[in-house]
């Protein structure tokens, strides 16, 4: 690999981890090309090329994951994982979450709350795949 690919896929990294830190805040494009070090077009096409998808949709995903965790292992309203995951509408939030997990987020938590599995088992079998492929035998 060249070191102008590696200086490259550094900076992409840098990026992706601000997203896994800093979920919850509003993040834009520009915010996240400026910590890459790149233009904001080039930083959107870059990104796509070495993850596989969009900036938004991985900030989307990870959101997801969040909230499912939160929904699995806490009492918390469905509006205030929303909130607390870094959506600002409800809407968007459940459209999203069923758009990753295959159900809405209340669905999601029933079905959660109902399978007795050990929570590593769970939070595996719930990890999405960046191509938001839906698992053989989940209900769709």
């Amino acid at each position: 690999m060249s070191r102008a690919r590696e200086e490259q896929n550094r900076r992409m990294l840098r990026a992706r981890d601000l997203m896994d830190r800093s979920y919850a805040e509003p993040l834009d494009v520009p915010a996240l090309a400026r910590a890459a070090h790149t233009s904001t077009a080039h930083f959107s096409r870059t990104f796509a090329a070495t993850f596989g998808e969009t900036p938004h949709r991985y900030l989307q995903r990870r959101r997801v994951e969040r909230a499912a965790h939160l929904l699995r292992e806490t009492g918390d309203s469905i509006t205030d994982i929303c909130m607390a995951v870094g959506f600002t509408s409800l809407g968007t939030f459940s459209r999203t979450f069923s758009s990753i997990m295959g159900c809405a987020p209340s669905a999601f938590r029933k079905q959660s709350a109902a399978l007795p599995v050990p929570n590593c088992a769970v939070m595996a079998w719930a990890r999405v795949s960046s191509s938001g492929e839906v698992r053989p035998g989940t209900d769709v």
